[in-house]
């Protein structure tokens, strides 16, 4: 597959305070962002996440290191024309409706008066601000403020969209609507690269993460390669449990535990899951249920930032 972006082995060092202490906030990070991919660049807070996402975009230098976009630097404007991008927190004039600041964009991307009229009719509708198109940006809660953001950066119908923490502040319900505008652009073709704190959306969303921790790459690759597909437990449901079917279980190395109606099983693991349920059967009891516990991306993000 193209690569949209590549980063090879970039490197910021901050100078802090009156005796210039060196930060070094990302130490070099390399990877590859294909055409077509949902990219997810995942790390805790004060991983260098925001600061590579700047570096890419050129809003801040890098130390070292090297950031090619559709083949070319980002100093490269027509390069950059095919990126939006939205910042964790959209920098929005306060005192303008989303119509008119949505204008304002166009305007400075150099969008004809008549396209910029049908896109931000659009993009307002797409990201669910139509009730408060007319209201001033600096009267919204912080979810309506990042449908704002999301819309700017979709307004001039980008190649790659750059999204650093898209679904902050958002509900429930306002987080599936913006899912879906996400999945909706990759299915138009387009490439998508976000940071987020909210893990089971980027399960669901992303074909490949990368994850940083202190500046530094601890794990990449796709989510099916990264996550364990065996079990970490298997956690079997049964009733009418007899005192020497619960001995049997606890021999074979299970954790049995009483919750009125029921009894609980817990095994470790995948094997052992098959004896301890022709032992059940064996000895009368009813199977209400068997769930298998995988590794989840918060497992995954726990283990990776130890």
């Amino acid at each position: 597959m193209t690569e949209v972006v590549n980063v090879q082995c970039l490197k910021k060092t901050f100078h802090i305070g009156f005796f210039r202490k060196r930060v070094e906030a990302v130490r070099g990070v390399d990877f590859q962002v294909r055409e077509g991919e949902i990219f997810g660049l995942l790390g805790p807070n004060g991983a260098g996440k925001t600061t590579t996402i700047k570096m890419i975009l050129r809003l801040i230098y890098p130390s070292s290191g090297s950031v090619r976009i559709f083949g070319v630097g980002p100093e490269n404007r027509k390069s950059m024309h095919r990126v939006g991008y939205m910042p964790e927190n959209p920098y929005v004039y306060q005192y303008l409706t989303p119509i008119e600041f949505l204008d304002l964009c166009g305007r400075l991307m150099g969008m004809s008066r008549q396209r910029r009229r049908s896109r931000v009719d659009e993009m307002i509708s797409r990201v669910g601000l139509s009730h408060a198109a007319d209201r001033p940006i600096g009267k919204f809660s912080k979810g309506m403020m990042q449908r704002v953001g999301l819309a700017q950066a979709l307004l001039h119908d980008p190649e790659l969209l750059v999204l650093d923490e898209p679904m902050s502040g958002l509900d429930p319900i306002g987080r599936k609507e913006i899912r879906d505008v996400l999945l909706e652009q990759r299915r138009a073709g387009k490439t998508l690269m976000f940071t987020s704190h909210i893990l089971s959306d980027v399960e669901m969303l992303c074909d490949r993460v990368v994850i940083l921790n202190r500046g530094k790459v601890t794990a990449e690759g796709h989510m099916r390669d990264l996550l364990k597909s065996e079990a970490r437990q298997t956690e079997i449901e049964l009733a009418h449990v007899t005192p020497e079917l619960r001995d049997e279980l606890m021999q074979l190395g299970a954790t049995v535990t009483h919750e009125e109606p029921k009894f609980v099983v817990h095994i470790e693991g995948d094997e052992g899951v098959e004896q301890a349920l022709q032992a059940a059967l064996g000895r009368g009891a009813q199977v209400v249920g068997v769930t298998p516990h995988r590794e989840t991306l918060e497992d995954l993000f726990v283990r990776q930032a130890v």
